[in-house]
């Protein structure tokens, strides 16, 4: 009682110019543009002011770093189980086991970019300790995706800064169902390039140690079992990025299903495997608490996490952003923040792809 499953509630119009389920057309033709700051922060000073036991929560959590190097090891004895598999098995063991734990391990990257495993006074080695668990991944990523995963934070919806919500193009092309399906393949692809696209920032030296590092695995384990292995963790990386049912939470999190709200949170079984992403309420709040602590803080203050609208399945959210045509990529709420006003001030530079002016609030 009090959840309401989010399911979008605007105005439903019959698709525009093509016929059938597969071409039906998304209804927004733009963001949700907001003239307000993000919900978060004032919540996490009212949730503390009421409950400031939730304090004792912000503490490093020791073993997250045995449970990622339990997932590092597991992906290589996988990769020497995989290397004389014929090449279909390579493919079905990547979408069904291998990624499943990398994916996994993206979402521990996740917490390691809040300093979960060594706290914040030990920052290098939880930079470097991301590189470590990088590695079954297959391509570089844990330095990049903390640079910008702070600004997520920090400007959430921001016009520029936050390279979480998709770019205009990708609003406008991926506009009907069939196109939305291939936009949820390609996800992957979409986050790698979009920070490039729409807010480049300097290559920084952790950047380049996260690629050499990544390269000289890459090729120890082609040296020692062929190309197979290579494959199964990339492809695995791919697949369980784009059409799987964990990448629900790519869309879970912040797609706008109600208007309105900005942030939902999952309390389902896939948490387990997740390190707890699916409490992305929780999370928003108190970034600082490790993922394992964030059902305390739902169950200490429950009465302002019970009543929002939160996911019931991972796997009903993809197929809803597929068929519902009130919901795409431009069902993201977005806001200006001041440092877009001056964006060179931190390093970040021009993009090429220019932003449609902002009508001011009225």
């Amino acid at each position: 009682k009090g959840r309401a499953r989010p399911r979008c509630r605007c105005p439903r119009e019959a698709p525009v110019g093509e016929s059938g389920r597969m071409g039906n057309r998304v209804v927004r033709d733009d963001f949700e543009w907001v003239y307000t700051e993000q919900p978060h922060t004032q919540r996490r000073k009212e949730i503390l002011a009421k409950y400031p036991s939730i304090k004792s929560l912000m503490v490093p959590d020791p073993s997250l770093k045995w449970i990622v190097t339990g997932m590092v090891l597991a992906q290589l004895v996988a990769c020497y189980m995989v290397k004389d598999l014929p090449w279909k098995w390579i493919f079905f063991w990547a979408y069904v086991f291998g990624g499943c734990i990398n994916h996994s391990l993206t979402l521990a990257i996740h917490d390691i970019s809040h300093n979960v495993p060594f706290g914040n006074k030990r920052a290098k080695w939880n930079r470097w300790f991301a590189v470590f668990a990088n590695l079954p991944i297959g391509v570089p990523f844990s330095a990049s995706f903390k640079k910008y995963h702070i600004d997520h934070h920090r400007y959430l919806g921001g016009h520029i800064l936050d390279v979480d919500i998709p770019t205009d193009f990708e609003g406008w092309f991926f506009c009907t169902t069939f196109r939305k399906l291939i936009w949820l393949t390609l996800q992957p692809l979409f986050y790698a390039l979009r920070p490039l696209l729409s807010n480049p920032r300097a290559v920084t030296p952790m950047e380049i140690y996260n690629g050499l590092v990544q390269l000289a695995a890459d090729l120890i384990i082609y040296h020692l079992w062929g190309v197979k292995p290579v494959v199964y963790l990339v492809v695995g990386t791919i697949l369980c990025m784009g059409l799987h049912p964990i990448s629900g939470h790519f869309i879970a999190e912040h797609y706008t299903f109600l208007k309105g709200y900005e942030t939902y949170s999952y309390y389902g079984p896939l948490n387990w495997i997740t390190f707890n992403v699916g409490y992305h309420m929780e999370h928003h709040d108190f970034p600082s608490i490790p993922g394992k602590s964030l059902p305390m803080v739902r169950k200490i203050a429950a009465e302002y996490y019970d009543t929002l609208p939160q996911h019931q399945s991972w796997v009903r959210v993809l197929w809803d952003f597929i068929f519902d045509k009130n919901i795409g990529p431009y069902s993201r709420m977005k806001r200006i923040c001041k440092l877009a006003e001056n964006p060179e001030r931190l390093g970040y530079y021009s993009s090429p792809f220019k932003k449609r002016d902002v009508a001011p609030a009225s």
